[in-house]
């Protein structure tokens, strides 16, 4: 099963009208895009929580990093530049964080409020290679601009 992109953002933009709690966003996403792609192993978001460093959010699958500085890993090199990171293979990424040891390859994407802060990451892994595309990237970013937007 691969995702349904415009069925999940219908989906999504139903179960968070009027929603602007962050948290409850954040869960709520994480929640239906972990389940509408059999590619999607772990799902979750990393909150800017102080400058400089992300703690984990709400998230979908086994156990994730608790702390991780805007200095390492995938994730934190999306919240230092705000580029999507889109990594076919983990273990060619210099300063990889293994979280889980499943991870093959990684999908990150700074998550903005509506002032363009960058506010989060989602960050989506899978225990294949080179399991994500562009057009995944640039589905679920328009998804959480429409959600998180709003904020």
């Amino acid at each position: 099963m691969t995702a349904d992109y415009d069925h999940l953002q219908k989906t999504i933009q139903a179960l968070t009208e009027g929603e602007t709690d962050g948290i409850a966003l954040m869960a709520t996403v994480a929640c239906e895009v972990h389940h509408a792609d059999d590619r999607f192993d772990w799902t979750g978001f990393y909150r800017v929580t102080e400058p400089q460093l992300l703690k984990i959010g709400p998230y979908q699958g086994g156990h994730g990093c608790l702390v991780i500085p805007f200095s390492r890993g995938v994730c934190g090199a999306a919240a230092r530049t705000g580029e999507v990171q889109l990594v076919p293979d983990v273990e060619a990424f210099e300063g990889h964080i293994a979280c889980a040891s499943s991870t093959r390859s990684e999908l990150v994407l700074p998550v903005r409020n509506g002032s363009g802060e960058v506010i989060a990451v989602f960050d989506i892994d899978s225990d294949q290679t080179d399991a994500f595309r562009e057009t995944d990237a640039q589905a679920l970013s328009g998804i959480l601009a429409s959600v998180f937007g709003r904020l």
